[in-house]
C-alpha cells in the first residue's frame, strides 16, 4: 500500500520536484540563468508548446494520441500569413485558431468513424495537413512584415510577452473545463473506462471529438503566436512540435493510459524540458549531452507514470 501511494506522489509531483532541483543547480552553475530576463524569454519562447501542450493533456486523459497537431500547426502558419498579406492583418491572427479547430474536429470525426486508434488515423491526417499546407503556400515562404500582424508574437502588456498572458488565459480555461464541468468529468470517465462511460449513457464520440477539437484549436493558436513573431508563415512550420507536446504531458505526470491528469502538470512538463534546453545553451554544453538529458529524464517520466498506474 505504501509503495502505491508512493508511486501516486511521483506521478503527482515529480516534475515540480526535478524543476526545483534544476533551478537551484543552474543558478549555482550560472549568474545569467536566475534573471528576470531569461526566466521571462523562457517563457515567451516556450508559449506556443506550452499551449499545444495544455489541450494535448485533454487527448491523452481521453485515452488518444494526435500526432497531426504539427501538421495543423503548419497549416495554421501558412493561412493566417496568407490572409494577413492578402485580405487583412487581423483577419489573419483571428481565423488560423478556427482553421486548427476544422482540422481537430476532422480528426475526431474521423477517428470515430473509421473506429481506429487516433495514433494511426493522426498519422495519415497529420500527413494531408502538411500537403495541404504546402499547397497553400506553394512551397514557399510568406513574408508578412506588417504592424498590425507582428504585434501579437513580437507585442508586450505589463511588460511580459503578449504570448505568456494568452498562454496563462489558455491553460486557465482548459483547467476551468477539465475540472469544473461535466465535460471534463466525462473526459475523465472515457480515459478512465471507456465501456463503463459508455453503459452509463456518456456519448464517448462526441467527447473524443472534443478533446482533438481543443487540440487543433491550441495548434492553430500557438501557431498564430509563432508566425507573428518570426513574421512568416511556412509549412515546415512545427516540425517535431507534436512529439515535444506528448513527452511534455508524459514528462508532467498525466498518465499515458488516460483517465488521470492536469493541465499544470503538463506546463510543467514544457517548463522542465525548457530550463534543461536553457541550461544547456547558458553553460554552453555539448548538445548531444543536452539530447541525452532530455531523453532519460522522459524515460524516468514514463517509468514514473507505469509505476502509479500499477
Amino acid at each position: 500500500m505504501t509503495r502505491f501511494h508512493f508511486g501516486r506522489f511521483l506521478q503527482a509531483y515529480a516534475v515540480l520536484i526535478m524543476i526545483a532541483v534544476l533551478i537551484g543547480a543552474l543558478s549555482f552553475l550560472s549568474d545569467s540563468f536566475l534573471t528576470y530576463r531569461n526566466l521571462l524569454n523562457i517563457l515567451n519562447q516556450n508559449a506556443p508548446l506550452a499551449i499545444m501542450a495544455s489541450a494535448m493533456t485533454l487527448v491523452i486523459i481521453a485515452g488518444g494520441f494526435d500526432l497531426s497537431v504539427a501538421a495543423t500547426f503548419a497549416v495554421g502558419s501558412v493561412v493566417s500569413a496568407w490572409i494577413a498579406l492578402h485580405v487583412n492583418p487581423y483577419l489573419g491572427l483571428f481565423l488560423a485558431p478556427f482553421v486548427g479547430l476544422a482540422l481537430g474536429t476532422l480528426n475526431g470525426v474521423v477517428i470515430n468513424a473509421l473506429r481506429v486508434h487516433s495514433f494511426l488515423a493522426t498519422i495519415a491526417t497529420g500527413l494531408i495537413f502538411k500537403g495541404v499546407a504546402i499547397v497553400i503556400s506553394d512551397g514557399r515562404l510568406i513574408s508578412v512584415r506588417l504592424e498590425d500582424f507582428i504585434w501579437l508574437g513580437r507585442g508586450r502588456f505589463l511588460e511580459v510577452f503578449n504570448a505568456v498572458w494568452i498562454m496563462v488565459a489558455f491553460a486557465l480555461v482548459l483547467t476551468f473545463l477539465l475540472n469544473r464541468t461535466a465535460f471534463g468529468r466525462r473526459v475523465f470517465a472515457v480515459g478512465g473506462n471507456e465501456e463503463a462511460a459508455i453503459l452509463s449513457g456518456i456519448r464517448t464520440d462526441r467527447v473524443k471529438t472534443a478533446t482533438f477539437a481543443f487540440a487543433g484549436f491550441a495548434a492553430g493558436l500557438a501557431s498564430v503566436i509563432a508566425t507573428s513573431r518570426v513574421a512568416l508563415g511556412q509549412a515546415g512550420a512545427g516540425e517535431g512540435m507534436e512529439l515535444q507536446a506528448i513527452a511534455a504531458v508524459i514528462l508532467g505526470g498525466t498518465s499515458i493510459y488516460g483517465g488521470a491528469g492536469a493541465v499544470w502538470r503538463s506546463l510543467g512538463g514544457v517548463f522542465l524540458l525548457a530550463l534543461i534546453s536553457n541550461g544547456f545553451n547558458i553553460l554552453n554544453a555539448d548538445p548531444f549531452y543536452r539530447d541525452l538529458t532530455t531523453g532519460l529524464v522522459i524515460l524516468a517520466a514514463i517509468g514514473i507514470s507505469v509505476s502509479g498506474r500499477r
